[in-house]
């Protein structure tokens, strides 16, 4: 049975859990492709705002319950990815680019059969090798600095068992806790409030093709094909190309203030779509638009909280990181190795992801997609690609 509640009480419930279990891994990915503390707590800012703002056009202008959210497994990927060639300009243009693609997605349907082309197996195993190194931190860790990374474990344990939606942020609250206590000296009060720093784009063929492109295919195959999914599961239809667009320009927009991709929500569209938002399928709408002002309100404090995981002792956010990732490592693999038949494409595809490699200036996670289509392609097993990874010509998602 499914617990009853209010389209305001969802939407904020909404928020604060994306927001909370996701911004450290966002901070952490901006902050690996070469962006500041000021510029990733910019894009942090930008992110929420701009999602906040295409959430309330769609829910009032369609009333329907549609959640927006950043693409936290871009930003993971960003993490295994580093510094690109031409340093955080270039991944600022690479976002812009990533913009660009998911505008035209919803306009030109052939580009939407290039990434169905894509086997959705190897889009969640480049994910899952993305993931896994980020995953492995809180072992690390609590190996290094028990006394400090072990009370942020405990404290996602015992949460597991008795409030799993909250386990992810109560962990990251334990985490900021202990920065405060170790290190919030060395926070300076200017820190703290939010500011925007806007960056210049340039481009570099190096970040197209190791930063747009499996930015564009992990965005589409974790955020937008199963945040749509997930909207027709309670009966909701997603106005597939408007959404598109609003996504897509909102990523164009924030790109030079630092934010990495805007995108449909997934995991928590099922707070304001389903029956938490009420009884009145009606009304559920409402909950979008309490989540949108949820997030106006929490981007306030993007430049206290970049600030305090700045200062943070190596270990201590990256564990709670980690565990905010699992259940999506988990997703990952099991999607990824449900085909017998494309099970050694999968695993190669894991493993050059998961390997960190960079060749000719290029990250692993578009290396990881052409091993992963180079083994299915010799595999005496292999099928022919005829999955779809995005939704039909029509510009609206059919399932």
């Amino acid at each position: 049975m499914h617990e009853q509640g209010t389209p305001v009480t969802a939407g904020v419930v909404a928020a604060v859990v994306g927001f909370s279990s996701s911004f450290v891994v966002v901070l952490a990915g901006l902050t690996a492709v070469g962006a500041t503390p000021a510029q990733a707590a910019s894009g942090l800012l930008a992110l929420c705002v701009a999602q906040a703002l295409g959430m309330l056009w769609l829910a009032l202008r369609h009333r329907t319950p549609v959640s927006l959210a950043w693409s936290t497994p871009g930003a993971a990927l960003l993490v295994t990815t580093g510094a690109v060639q031409g340093g955080w300009p270039a991944a600022v243009g690479a976002f812009v680019a990533t913009g660009v693609l998911v505008v035209l997605t919803g306009l030109v349907p052939r580009l939407g059969d290039l990434v169905a082309a894509i086997p959705p197996s190897l889009a969640r195993a480049m994910l899952a090798g993305v993931l896994l190194p980020l995953c492995v931190e809180p072992v690390l860790a609590l190996a290094d600095s028990p006394a400090m990374v072990a009370p942020v474990v405990l404290t996602w344990l015992v949460l597991q068992r008795r409030a799993a939606r909250w386990a992810v942020p109560a962990a990251l609250v334990v985490a900021l806790v202990v920065v405060v206590v170790t290190a919030g000296d060395a926070v300076a009060a200017g820190d703290l409030l939010p500011t925007l720093a806007l960056t210049a784009p340039t481009w570099s063929w190096q970040a197209m093709v190791g930063v747009t492109l499996p930015l564009y295919v992990v965005t589409m195959a974790s955020q937008n094909v199963p945040g749509v999914a997930v909207m027709g599961s309670f009966g909701y239809r997603v106005p597939w190309r408007e959404s598109m667009g609003v996504t897509g320009i909102g990523t164009l927009l924030v790109a030079p203030l630092g934010g990495h991709a805007v995108n449909l929500a997934a995991i928590t569209a099922a707070l304001t779509a389903g029956p938490a938002a009420g009884s009145d399928r009606d009304q559920r709408w409402r909950a979008s638009v309490s989540a949108a002002l949820t997030y106006l309100v929490l981007a306030a404090g993007a430049g206290a909280l970049t600030a305090l995981v700045a200062a943070a002792p190596d270990g201590v956010v990256q564990s709670a990181a980690g565990l905010a990732l699992l259940g999506t490592l988990a997703a990952s693999l099991s999607d990824s190795l449900a085909d017998p038949a494309d099970r050694l494409a999968a695993i190669g595809c894991l493993v050059v992801a998961a390997s960190g490699v960079s060749i000719l200036g290029v990250g692993a996670a578009f290396w990881a997609l052409v091993v992963g289509l180079v083994l299915r392609r010799v595999s005496p097993s292999a099928p022919s690609p005829t999955s779809s990874a995005v939704p039909a010509r029509s510009g609206t998602h059919r399932r």
